[in-house]
């Protein structure tokens, strides 16, 4: 195996996948809580742009337990983006375990990664239409 062959997902783009049993609700539920909107359709399928990546929401006769984070969206302020996506009806979870611990939706970790250049990270978490678990994340510099 060449170098080529070894590196090629490497080089791969990631688009994450979301399931989603009722698609119609899932596109109400991004356009008017998220303020997102289809970048493009297919039969069963949304595609979406954020930033430099993508995602899709898929019609799926299965659903995620939503125990765990699935898809994250990085933004510069947490603050303002939580206190918006409440305002338009996003209900975050709130946690209360031993290290760990949510203040009005919004959690302070402790260590980032280095190539982040953080030393930390503010995070937050909420539920899809869908039962997905959704994350946003600000680094603490």
């Amino acid at each position: 195996m060449n170098g080529d062959e070894r590196d090629m997902l490497a080089r791969a783009r990631v688009a994450t996948r979301l399931p989603a049993q009722d698609l119609d609700r899932a596109r109400r539920f991004y356009a008017e809580k998220l303020g997102l909107e289809p970048a493009d359709e297919r039969p069963g399928g949304l595609l979406y742009r954020c930033g430099g990546g993508e995602f899709v929401l898929f019609r799926s006769a299965g659903a995620s337990p939503g125990t765990f984070t699935q898809m994250a969206l990085e933004v510069d302020d947490i603050d303002a983006a939580v206190a918006e996506l409440k305002r338009r009806g996003v209900v975050f979870e709130e946690v209360d375990l031993p290290g760990f611990r949510t203040r009005d939706g919004i959690a302070e970790i402790e260590g980032n990664y280095p190539s982040k250049g953080a030393r930390g990270e503010r995070g937050a978490w909420f539920r899809d239409s869908e039962g997905n678990m959704l994350g946003i994340g600000e680094p603490v510099r």
